[in-house]
């Protein structure tokens, strides 16, 4: 039976301060047997979407995690931004991807719900699959108004009432969690300014207006630009294919046309098949055609079990993840063959005096290269975190020094994760060399090569906290991360000439 797979798409009121979104999506990473698949964030909206999936009761605690960071961290009172929002996290939809049903993804919404209402006290209204009402079965009606109607009604009009939490808002607002089915966020921008032609084209594509089924969509102004922003609901049902060519001909009344569109977050590859066979009229097309699901079948067929390898995507011309993530990858890979020497061990009579030894020394480089995986995606995360500064409004010098301050703390963040890394090499290094001093000495070669895997991995990481540091306006600033890389390549240097030295003795290499 196939591993149970949720994805959830959370929602959450913030896009104009990287280090709130970096700090939840820290919040996602920290669970275990997550993986953060996608970020989105929009300055003009101030809304980010984040794309996490994993099994039933890790993506329930992620979720957990991040609503609880959001909540310390953005004030709905202080927020401002073009999309509708009544909480700082705003809506979190649970998705079953395989092995799961809709039935059981309904009641980790509503587990999620009574929980976020009980212990951290904002109000939760369940939605779609999960709604315990009919008539919040669609988003819009929970949003109504918006965050300020809701704060003001919330008390008094019992229609209003949440289905778990206290029946008054703080400054976190309310959450919106529930179950659905895959779902499209697509935008459409348009070659005008004018934001009434959208919210027309918007009310001619969508349902609840007479429009086509499984759309809903308004009408806004972002980034000077007039956009039809859409959520379809089901694309097997209404192809994406058909709404464009709706908003097409409806933007051709106004005199205008569509200057481009995106995607907010993931899109499920048959929707784009299915768009490329309406456009390019491929009546008879099949999706075996396609030359790369041809060549991963092929490559299951030799080689079963296979997955994609993170040297592939390390090779590619992405800059993350990059030479941090490599460094996590390498202290893995050090851990991995630690673990391998101490299971070759155990069981044997001739290593029976270490084998208390041994099942630590086991326990724990597993324990290391789990973490030192995830610090893998964490240190690209981080990476993409400093971009996202970059992109900050600096046409003041308000906004100037505002942007500068936010790149200092995203690359303070950025300097920490490699550091942070270099620590668990340091261990990968002292665990490698008693499985090579004390472990089966037929895999003598294997321990020593965890710890230099485990040295090389410190090096990468040293190499990526000095490169930030450097790059702080006030490198100063980053002293203190410094000293920690100085002590920790001092007891490196230490653990690995001791262990050259017993090595040697050992096994003569």
């Amino acid at each position: 039976m196939s591993t149970p797979i949720v994805e959830c798409i959370a929602n959450f009121s913030d896009a104009r301060r990287p280090e709130v979104v970096e700090a939840i999506m820290q919040a996602i990473s920290s669970v275990e047997g997550v993986s953060l698949l996608d970020r989105h964030s929009d300055l003009d909206h101030n809304r980010t979407v984040l794309s996490f999936v994993g099994g039933p009761e890790s993506i329930e605690e992620a979720a957990f995690r991040a609503i609880k960071k959001a909540a310390e961290l953005i004030n709905l009172d202080e927020h401002q931004g073009e999309h509708p929002r009544i909480g700082a996290t705003d809506v979190v939809p649970f998705v079953p991807i395989r092995g799961i049903s809709m039935a059981e993804c309904v009641q980790i919404a509503r587990r999620l719900g009574r929980r976020v209402g009980e212990e951290l006290h904002i109000p939760v209204y369940l939605y779609e699959e999960a709604a315990a009402r009919p008539e919040r079965k669609n988003l819009e009606n929970i949003r109504r108004g918006e965050y300020e109607a809701l704060k003001a009604e919330i008390e008094t009009n019992p229609e209003r009432e949440p289905d778990f939490g206290p029946k008054r808002m703080g400054t976190a607002g309310a959450t919106v969690i529930g179950a659905r089915q895959p779902l499209i966020a697509y935008n459409v921008y348009l070659t005008t300014s004018d934001v009434n032609i959208a919210k027309q084209i918007a009310k001619a594509v969508r349902h609840s207006s007479g429009g086509l089924r499984y759309v809903k969509g308004l009408g806004l102004l972002v980034e000077g630009m007039a956009q039809v922003s859409m959520n379809l609901t089901n694309f097997r049902a209404t192809p994406i294919a058909r709404v464009v060519e709706l908003i097409r001909r409806e933007a051709a009344r106004y005199g205008v046309s569509i200057r481009h569109s995106e995607l907010v977050g993931l899109i499920p590859q048959e929707a784009l098949i299915d768009a490329a066979r309406w456009h390019l009229q491929l009546d008879q097309f099949e999706p075996e055609q396609i030359l790369e699901y041809r060549l991963a079948a092929a490559q299951q067929q030799s080689a079963p079990g296979a997955s994609e390898d993170f040297l592939d995507v390390l090779a590619d011309s992405t800059p993350a993840p990059g030479g941090g993530s490599a460094a996590a990858y390498a202290g893995a890979a050090g851990a991995a063959l630690a673990a391998m020497v101490a299971r070759l061990t155990l069981g044997k009579k001739k290593y029976t005096e270490v084998e208390p030894q041994m099942t630590a020394l086991l326990a724990e480089a597993e324990q290391l290269r789990g973490d030192l995986k995830g610090m893998i995606e964490k240190d690209a995360q981080a990476f993409r975190a400093v971009m996202e500064t970059f992109k900050l409004p600096r046409d003041t010098d308000e906004e100037a020094a505002l942007r500068q301050q936010a790149i200092d703390r995203a690359t303070l963040g950025a300097a920490q994760v490699p550091l942070d890394t270099a620590r668990m090499a340091l261990r990968v290094m002292e665990i490698a060399g008693q499985t090579a001093t004390l472990g089966n000495i037929n895999s003598i070669s294997d321990g020593a090569t965890g710890v230099a895997l485990g040295r090389a991995a410190l090096t990468g990481a040293g190499y990526n906290v000095r490169i930030n540091v450097n790059s702080l306006s006030d490198p100063a600033s980053g002293a203190a991360l410094l000293a920690s890389l100085s002590a920790i390549e001092q007891q490196a240097d230490a653990v690995e000439a001791q262990i050259r030295s017993q090595v040697q003795q050992r096994g003569g290499i």
